[in-house]
């Protein structure tokens, strides 16, 4: 995450538009991550997003689960334009934790069933405004290339300060 921080901060200082795939399936972390800093570390990609001024755009191509999808340009993050492919799963938590939290060990495979069925799909996200359209991959490279299009005057108004207080 650090690395990518560093792209991100890179194209907003020589206002480089960002186009951001994602397939993320979430932050696990245990002990061992906590201890070398996932939690620091994953900050410093929120923050870099969230300062970032030039157009962003976000394709969901499959799993986008719980923070590590918020990290990776979301809507709320400000991202421009939020796509999703048809594939894409967008949610907390992927479809078996989740089953197994809510329904504690009665019908998994039936419930998880029911609610892949129901969650892992990006209709839910579309129809809270998280996804501007769900649109198909042959299709990216026009709508991109038209988002860019319309984006190349964006100019964002940000409240004059110094600097920002980036998490180190």
């Amino acid at each position: 995450s650090v690395k990518a921080a560093r792209f991100v901060r890179f194209c907003d200082a020589f206002n480089i538009p960002i186009l951001t795939m994602v397939d993320v399936p979430g932050f696990l972390p245990g002990t061992d991550q906590e201890h070398n800093g996932i939690i620091r570390q994953g900050a410093k990609l929120l923050y870099a997003y969230a300062e970032c001024t030039v157009p962003k755009i976000t394709v969901i191509t499959r799993k986008a689960y719980g923070g590590a999808y918020d990290v990776m340009s979301s809507k709320h993050l400000k991202g421009d334009f939020n796509y999703a492919w048809p594939s894409a799963e967008i949610a907390v938590m992927g479809a078996k934790g989740a089953v197994e939290i809510i329904f504690r060990g009665k019908n998994i495979e039936e419930e998880t069933k029911n609610y892949t069925e129901r969650f892992a799909n990006p209709m839910v996200a579309a129809q809270r405004g998280f996804v501007d359209d769900i649109i198909t991959p042959s299709s990216t490279r026009q709508r991109v290339a038209k988002d860019l299009v319309i984006l190349k005057s964006k100019v964002d108004e940000r409240p004059q300060r110094k600097h920002g207080n980036i998490p180190l």
